[in-house]
């Protein structure tokens, strides 16, 4: 039986990889500030004898080096996240997102940790490909609008944890998420289908930013943290950065009429600018999609779950959350 430290373990994509790796047979410590975390997120596993959860910042030296003491394999999920809440803040973006990284690489190189670090597709920014692969150059915006700060952050983070791999030989793997949803997910750091489930089954309107022509993939939780595991365990991803989501697109305004359909048809679409969603000077990127090539040859295979059902395990989880299933 392993060990793994999981940052970030109270938080949505954390807790699943936390019961995740509990089923599967391994003694996890998670670790998480429960800033935008919740600990009800692991009452599926909080008082199982091989879990043990410490409320703490990843910014606190002193309690990283303690909690890195024994494991095998450091899962590092804890980051700033959401598209609000990176606008709002960039300053704790930045500083949440970049030095915890550079302390933990230092503790995994010490103590000869494997390490796995979440990304993001956000580093890509504003690249014009139709699909995005690990190659493609990252294309961001200027330094006075802070909604770049995001990837920019989760950017150097991947040239640390590479140099460090380069450099000393660390175990590395990186993995960057694109949109990735399911049950616990909130929706007021800026998540669309949470916030667009919770609007429709409040009666409505479902607010779509700018005109909803913006396309993404989204990518059921369970399947990603899998792969998360799989990449870990396997030697032949060592030193390499993965895309790990679906490929299946979508527009924002048709995944609202999606949601809709299944929740109520008679809630309205209300259209918002992004000057009134977030501020002057917001960017978004248009499109969204990964290039899973690397991924499918690595694992043999790529998260493959459907918009629709994905939709429907979310509704199901919402409904049952307001006493309505």
């Amino acid at each position: 039986m392993s060990h793994c430290l999981v940052t970030g373990g109270a938080g949505f994509i954390g807790s699943h990889l936390c019961e995740q790796l509990i089923k599967q047979g391994q003694e996890v410590t998670a670790v998480d500030d429960l800033s935008t975390g919740f600990l009800q997120n692991l009452d599926g596993i909080i008082d199982h004898p091989n879990f043990t959860f410490r409320t703490g910042s990843i910014t606190d030296p002193v309690l990283m080096a303690e909690m890195v003491q024994g494991v095998d394999t450091i899962y590092h999920l804890a980051a700033a996240v959401g598209v609000k809440l990176v606008a709002d803040n960039p300053v704790r973006t930045i500083e949440t997102n970049i030095y915890p990284t550079e302390v933990l690489l230092r503790h995994a190189v010490q103590g000869g940790h494997k390490f796995f670090l979440a990304s993001t597709s956000e580093v890509y920014g504003k690249n014009p490909k139709e699909r995005w692969t690990e190659e493609d150059d990252l294309h961001f915006g200027p330094t006075t609008r802070p909604r770049w700060a995001y990837g920019a952050s989760k950017a150097i983070d991947e040239f640390l944890a590479l140099a460090y791999s380069q450099k000393y030989g660390l175990d590395v793997r990186i993995g960057r998420f694109f949109n990735v949803v399911g049950p616990r997910q909130v929706g007021q750091y800026g998540m669309v289908i949470p916030r667009f489930i919770d609007q429709a089954l409040d009666g409505g309107p479902v607010v779509v930013f700018d005109d909803g022509s913006q396309v993404r993939c989204f990518g059921h939780v369970s399947e990603i943290v899998d792969c998360v595991i799989d990449l870990t365990n396997l030697d032949a991803a060592q030193g390499q950065v993965y895309n790990i989501g679906s490929d299946e697109p979508v527009s924002i305004r048709g995944l609202a009429e999606k949601i809709i359909e299944k929740v109520d048809p008679e809630v309205k679409i209300e259209y918002l600018p992004y000057n009134k969603a977030y501020n002057e000077d917001f960017e978004d990127v248009q499109r969204r999609v990964p290039d899973l090539g690397r991924l499918t040859a690595t694992l043999g295979r790529k998260p493959h779950v459907k918009l629709d059902a994905i939709l429907d395990d979310i509704i199901a989880y919402k409904k049952q959350v307001r006493g309505l299933a």
